[in-house]
């Protein structure tokens, strides 16, 4: 019998994007729908057994994202720590293959947040602050790169009816490896750093923190440039 040669199959492909659909799907859900847009700078887990500093730090206290802080006092004081929050539209933060948007086939990965935690300590007059964030890194169909970069905003905020006023903001890069195999990871992060003035008891309860990805916070891999043209022989 004369075997014949299958035509190619597309199916590896549409597995790919059925993957990553319910991925998306799943990390949707645990983000609550958002939209998709010094001490230790960063901490990142791949699930080795040493574990990660968030699970050391805040243990079970986390909070899942989309449900409102509970309240937590302050070490030694009376004031309480404020709430922490995600930024509108910080949630997520997706990257495309370079020099192509994020979008469809192109997309190389997406990152999402899933827990949220955080405490303070007084030291004379000043609150010393700890936020972490744990999330998942989803491999898009155009495939992650073997190390993926995160750039973390964290920032202590007083909203009051007559404005915002930002008390202390910081950029943070955290580096995640990526699994060997190519698959989707987890991941954890702590601020440890975030320190400021010792508000009135007045103020206190309008100060809120921040938490959330800034796409500006990393620049874009350069677009592969074309071959050169071999120049005719004369």
């Amino acid at each position: 019998m004369i075997k014949q040669h299958a035509k190619p199959s597309n199916r590896p492909a549409i597995a790919r994007h059925l993957r990553w659909a319910s991925c998306l799907v799943a990390a949707s859900l645990a983000s609550g729908c958002s939209g998709i847009s010094g001490a230790v700078d960063s901490v990142s887990d791949t699930g080795s057994a040493i574990g990660s500093r968030f699970s050391q730090l805040f243990g079970g206290k986390s909070q899942p994202v989309g449900e409102p802080s509970a309240p937590v006092a302050t070490t030694n004081s009376a004031l309480g720590c404020p709430p922490l929050s995600i930024r509108n539209g910080a949630s997520t933060f997706t990257v495309g293959a370079p020099g192509k948007p994020a979008i469809g086939s192109d997309v190389r990965y997406q990152v999402t947040i899933t827990n949220i935690a955080r405490d303070c300590t007084l030291a004379g007059d000043i609150i010393g602050a700890r936020i972490g964030i744990e999330g998942r890194i989803i491999v898009g169909p155009a495939g992650a790169p073997p190390t993926v970069d995160i750039p973390i905003r964290v920032a202590v905020v007083q909203e009051t009816t007559q404005g915002t006023k930002a008390i202390f903001t910081k950029l943070y890069r955290a580096s995640v490896t990526m699994p060997a195999d190519g698959g989707n990871t987890t991941y954890s992060f702590v601020a440890e750093d975030v320190d400021y003035q010792v508000p009135s008891s007045s103020a206190n309860q309008y100060y809120i923190y921040y938490v959330g990805f800034d796409a500006n916070g990393l620049k874009p891999e350069p677009a592969p440039r074309p071959g050169r043209r071999a120049k005719a022989s004369g």
